[in-house]
């Protein structure tokens, strides 16, 4: 290549390069990881080509900017990529028999962890199975059944071994569920997961950089070129760092450090310490954005003002009381570092916004962006309004509405349900928002999820149509408002000379994709950093 050559040229019918008044483009060229050059015109960059360069002749192409996910779950993606596949079963005996054949393979007492991304009421029963069920398929190992990252069953073994009897106190911010008998029935939920999670071996490192291998080209697939990888622990960080190391990962990973399962500031402290050795260590694939905490549960537990439609005496559940939350919030923000925090229920967020404000009152000066919401589920117009005046960027995960609706539906009433995720309120008042799908409790896709937020769509129909957006504005909460959360906007979120060449290229403009064809549209090439990661027909 020559000093003023390519290394990549795109000629399309239209390079969408996301800068405001800015008409389509129609060539895009590529140097080294950066993106040299667009022109209006197909032929306008034929002189950068060299006999080195790559030549994509697309003449009916779109080419858009790759979309961030920025909130979602890349290793739990990884894991399940080798565990057993029970997001594939239609009713209990399938899930279970999925579970018998592996036992078949794996060795006595060995564990036996299953996919995290499905939902019970896809099941003919519309339940969960319980311990007992699980001891059919095996009683030989302990299972793990996972169902997103707030819930888990196990069998008895699993039971035995965590020591969990009738007896066993429950965890503060946790649920240990039992049977008609008091006796533990096999399902832990939120703060209650670690008394038995805790005991699973993590996969060898060789099988975790494969799982990611897999997991992030999966991602790339769809059009997304950058995770915000939402609950890291850090050995999972050193897994991710030697991926990196290996060339295995086919997206960028922006990873939040867990906190969930902390409880004071103290323990936060000894987390921040071990994180110190990644301070300086900013990679374009890889790099740490800060620290996750949890402040309510998930579908079942999300702390709302009104109790829920099934149970008028529970509102859900908050995990931090508020002083102690504003004491580790405020031990992350002074050694420099950012802070997401799960809120999905009313009362969560409105909590939240409170830990917040009295965060900042505490500590002015504070870097815009420093603290983030995750969800916000169920915020309302009083709480947008507190957010945007606090400053506080929010993400939204429209593909997690679209799965659960039904699961929903049954706790909160559909009133609520179509409250949900309202994009069109945070985009009106001008909030630093930005949207994910919450992996793997809703599926990833880039167009999925702007397909959702366009339509309002759901498992069981329409919800809340009125908090719709349009489809420009959903590729922005997935491009250049992404690019701002994560602190890039000056590397990523459009395509402009001198910024990173992550591109997708899809075969038609998917604008004008009708109905529910967008929703699995992908992209048939998919670049990052210049180099395709993914092409119609990969894995």
């Amino acid at each position: 290549m020559t000093d003023h050559g390519a290394d990549l040229l795109i000629r399309a019918g239209a390079v969408h390069t996301l800068v405001p008044g800015q008409a389509p483009q129609r060539a895009l060229a590529v140097r080294g990881d950066r993106i040299a050059a667009v022109s209006a015109d197909p032929n306008g960059l034929d002189h950068l080509v060299s006999v080195d360069t790559q030549v994509h002749d697309l003449p009916g192409a779109t080419v858009l900017p790759a979309f961030d996910d920025t909130h979602t779950h890349l290793i739990f993606a990884a894991l399940g990529a080798h565990d057993v596949p029970v997001h594939r079963a239609r009713n209990i005996p399938e899930f279970l028999d999925l579970i018998r054949q592996r036992a078949a393979v794996t060795p006595d007492g060995e564990w036996i962890r299953t996919t995290t991304n499905w939902q019970e009421l896809n099941l003919a029963e519309r339940r969960m199975p319980s311990a007992a069920e699980l001891d059919r398929a095996t009683d030989r190992h302990p299972v793990l059944v996972k169902r997103g990252g707030h819930n888990d069953v196990v069998n008895t073994y699993a039971l035995r071994l965590a020591g969990i009897t009738e007896d066993t106190p429950v965890p503060p911010g946790g649920t240990i569920g039992r049977g008609a008998d008091g006796k533990p029935d096999g399902r832990l939920i939120d703060n209650a997961l670690y008394l038995v999670e805790h005991l699973v071996p993590a996969p060898d490192r060789a099988e975790r950089i494969d799982g990611l291998r897999l997991a992030s080209r999966d991602y790339a697939a769809t059009g997304i070129g950058t995770v915000r990888d939402c609950a890291v622990t850090p050995e999972d960080y050193a897994v991710l760092l030697a991926a990196r190391e290996a060339g295995a990962l086919s997206t960028r990973v922006r990873a939040l450090i867990s906190a969930l399962g902390l409880t004071s500031a103290a323990q936060v402290e000894d987390l921040l310490d071990v994180m110190e050795e990644w301070r300086d260590d900013f990679d374009p694939w890889l790099s740490v954005w800060g620290v996750k905490f949890g402040l309510d549960g998930g579908l079942e537990a999300g702390a709302t003002e009104e109790p829920y439609a099934c149970d008028h005496s529970f509102s859900g559940m908050l995990i931090w009381e508020k002083d102690a939350l504003v004491d580790a919030v405020e031990a992350v923000v002074r050694r420099g570092w950012r802070v997401g925090t799960h809120a999905y229920g009313d009362r969560a967020v409105r909590t939240l916004l409170d830990v917040y404000e009295r965060v900042l009152d505490r500590n002015p000066g504070l870097p815009a962006g420093t603290l983030v919401m995750e969800h916000g589920g169920l915020a309302g117009p009083e709480q947008h309004a507190r957010a945007v005046a606090l400053g506080v960027p929010i993400t939204i995960q429209q593909p997690l509405l679209h799965d659960t609706a039904e699961v929903e539906e049954g706790f909160w009433g559909p009133e609520r349900v179509a409250r949900l995720f309202p994009a069109r309120g945070w985009v009106d008042l001008g909030a630093q928002v930005s949207a994910g799908s919450d992996f793997p409790v809703g599926q990833f896709g880039a167009m999925r999820s702007v397909w959702g937020m366009t339509t309002r769509q759901t498992v069981i129909g329409v919800k809340g149509p009125e908090h719709a957006i349009t489809y420009d504005e959903a590729l922005t909460l997935h491009t250049t408002n992404a690019a701002r959360l994560t602190g890039e906007e000056h590397l990523r979120g459009t395509l402009t000379p001198g910024r990173l060449a992550d591109i997708t290229v899809w075969e038609r403009d998917p604008a004008r994709c009708p109905g529910d064809t967008l929703r699995d549209f992908n992209p048939t090439l998919t670049f990052v950093g210049g180099r395709l990661v993914t092409s119609t027909g990969t894995r």
